[in-house]
């Protein structure tokens, strides 16, 4: 039991969940700009389960996507001092360079080092995570973990596009990507929380929805042409949500397209 949740699976994994959930736990504490502090969050995500855990490795590794090589990592001998340098690099650099670019790149640079036995992903994203949430704590609680899992190959492809390349750009745009994307389904949630229990009458009915779509459609009348985008700025709503409220709409035949995507407009079935 975790967190006063079931999990279920082989030791190694369980232990691997508590060990994840202890680190995510003391984010708020980690100092991002800290060797030392890498390898004591390196020896809780591994604990009991690597051998070296909270050391550089000591012998040579690869990144794998299942069985398929995507690179060999530097020989051990040189991971001290590369960390050293990586480390180095992000203190003269993070009042200069925005701390979304910093973390990605930090992220590729790190699994491209790959300076530890085991747990090297999962470190990546752990600190990729803590830079951000010393910028800002409400990253404590973005699931990039769990993103980066929906989106594994895709992951594991911008790596090796800049191991190619040797340059991180494919990987940074991965990255502000996915972050964009848990933020705008974050946004989506709370919006539709916030519809789910927005207005209620005498009779305790909800009128969330019906009021958000009589403003879109309200908006669409006043301005056949406008983008969704647009829409979704005047409305103060997330992007989804219209195209969401939209695509009912269209369903239901109340609206349709008339035209193309770009010099179309709309149409109001009364």
């Amino acid at each position: 039991v975790i967190n006063g949740k079931l999990v279920l699976g082989e030791a190694k994994e369980i232990q691997e969940v508590k060990n994840a959930y202890n680190a995510y736990e003391k984010i708020a504490e980690i100092d991002p700009y800290s060797i030392e502090e890498l390898k004591k969050f390196h020896g809780i995500m591994t604990k009991y389960i690597v051998e070296e855990s909270g050391d550089f490795r000591s012998g040579e590794e690869g990144v794998f996507n299942g069985e398929e090589c995507i690179f060999m990592a530097p020989p051990a001998r040189f991971v001290p001092q590369l960390m050293n340098e990586l480390f180095g690099w992000m203190k003269e650099v993070k009042d200069q360079m925005h701390p979304l670019i910093l973390s990605s790149v930090f992220h590729y640079e790190f699994v491209f080092i790959h300076p530890f036995t085991d747990g090297n992903g999962r470190m990546a994203r752990l600190w990729h995570t803590a830079i951000l949430a010393k910028w800002n704590p409400v990253f404590e609680f973005i699931p990039i973990e769990s993103q980066i899992e929906k989106f594994q190959d895709d992951y594991y492809d911008a790596i090796a596009k800049c191991h190619v390349e040797g340059e991180s750009t494919v990987f940074i745009e991965f990255m502000l990507t996915q972050i964009d994307n848990i933020l705008e389904e974050l946004l989506n949630q709370m919006t539709n929380s916030t519809t789910d229990d927005a207005i209620l009458d005498a009779d305790g009915a909800n009128h969330g929805a019906d009021n958000m779509e009589s403003r879109l459609l309200s908006g669409l009348k006043q301005n056949p042409y406008i983008t969704q985008t647009d829409l979704a700025k005047e409305l103060s709503l997330s992007r989804r949500t219209v195209q969401r409220i939209m695509k009912e709409l269209m369903n239901d035949g109340k609206i349709k397209r008339v035209g193309s995507t770009r010099t179309g407009h709309w149409e109001i079935n009364d």
